[in-house]
């Protein structure tokens, strides 16, 4: 078995996923019994959910799992590895979506389930794009998302500039949501508190308030008591915009083939 150092230089080796080798079948003395590649994802998912990825490294895992470090190197080559297979692990959190079903209520229930991987998971979208991508459970999730693009009748020229928009959209909603959440667990208050002191803060301050008196007529304007419920009403609207603009270009495609 190459080492991890091998792994990390080799330049062929792009994703956990191309690598061909497993791990040997027989258990070696300095092996732990129990231990396979799934119950080391878990507990780096486990991990990464309660530290970050910042924090995330072999010999923490390793006191995790209550093993040397250098034994999980017969089931995986470098960290990076591991990564990659604790992110398409979080794909399976999103559920298929009925193929009979009208494509808008496909899309929303795609789009609202991956924007709450990505809160559940803040360091998710820290690897989202520094990865291949190509898990099982995330090529299920990227055919999910083709085939209800395909079902809304846009052009095949379309097609993935509709995927962009809905999804690179909700990419940054959930990543903006998450680290904001994961934000106010560190502090140690509600959203509703933590929101109240930093309006407080820069009410207290002339100049910031007078700068950010627009955006308080904004926010106003666009109700709800709670940060959830004025976030929940943004992220609504905005893709009900988007599933809009999706009509709008199929019905100018159909006027004008």
């Amino acid at each position: 078995m190459g080492s991890a150092a091998d792994g990390a230089n080799s330049p062929s080796r792009v994703s956990v996923w191309l690598d061909r080798r497993t791990p040997s079948r027989t258990r070696k003395a300095d092996q732990p019994a129990g231990l396979d590649r799934d119950r080391i994802t878990a507990a780096s998912v486990r991990l990464l959910d309660a530290d970050g990825l910042a924090k995330f490294s072999m010999r923490r895992l390793a006191a995790e799992l209550d093993v040397t470090a250098m034994s999980l190197y017969w089931y995986v080559d470098t960290k990076d590895d591991l990564l990659e297979l604790a992110l398409d692990t979080l794909y399976e959190e999103i559920p298929a979506t009925p193929e009979d079903a009208d494509w808008r209520d496909r899309l929303r229930e795609l789009a609202t389930s991956y924007r709450k991987m990505l809160v559940r998971h803040p360091w998710a979208s820290g690897l989202v794009g520094s990865f291949l991508n190509i898990g099982p459970h995330s090529m299920l999730f990227s055919y999910a998302v083709q085939d209800v693009i395909r079902a809304t009748g846009l052009p095949l020229e379309r097609q993935t500039g509709a995927m962009a928009a809905v999804f690179q959209f909700v990419y940054g909603f959930g990543t903006t949501e998450g680290h904001f959440v994961q934000r106010t667990v560190q502090a140690g208050l509600t959203q509703d508190e933590y929101f109240a002191r930093a309006m407080g803060t820069i009410r207290a301050d002339p100049e910031l308030h007078r700068a950010m008196r627009p955006s308080e007529h904004l926010m106003d304007a666009r109700g709800g008591e709670t940060v959830e419920e004025m976030r929940e009403r943004d992220f609504t609207f905005a893709l009900d915009l988007l599933i809009a603009g999706i009509e709008a270009t199929c019905d100018s495609a159909a006027r004008h083939p």
